[in-house]
């Protein structure tokens, strides 16, 4: 069994920055794939960042170009999220998910574990 914990939400301001932490507990394998995922007030579930089993990275949400990194432990027990110039268009419940394959995906229904969501508001 498999608990995903995110951390570091929060209200910020418009061009401020966040970091996103996500903790494993249990058996996790640096074979899995790791993501995050957001989702907007009235919106479904969005596929932003995913770095897979060999340490590559995809982008799913182009709005995140240039402002968001993604990384993991070398042990693969915590994933990040770097929020840079951060616009109120991000402001959405941040999940982070796991996936038993060696690649991503930028469907929610192909990852087997999610954490409970952190908070992102971004607002003057």
């Amino acid at each position: 069994q498999l608990t995903l914990v995110e951390s570091g939400g929060g209200l910020v301001q418009p061009g401020e920055s966040l970091t996103l932490s996500c903790a494993a507990f249990g058996f996790t394998s640096l074979k899995d794939s790791m993501a995050w995922f957001r989702q907007a007030p009235g919106k479904g579930r969005e596929a932003i960042l995913c770095i897979d089993g060999s340490g590559s990275r995809s982008k799913f949400t182009n709005s995140v170009e240039g402002r968001f990194t993604i990384s993991r432990t070398n042990n693969g027990n915590s994933l990040f999220l770097q929020m840079d110039r951060l616009k109120p268009e991000d402001t959405a419940v941040y999940y982070c998910a796991r996936r038993q394959w060696v690649d991503c995906s930028r469907q929610p229904e192909d990852y087997d574990f999610w954490g409970r969501g952190t908070q992102v508001t971004v607002s003057s």
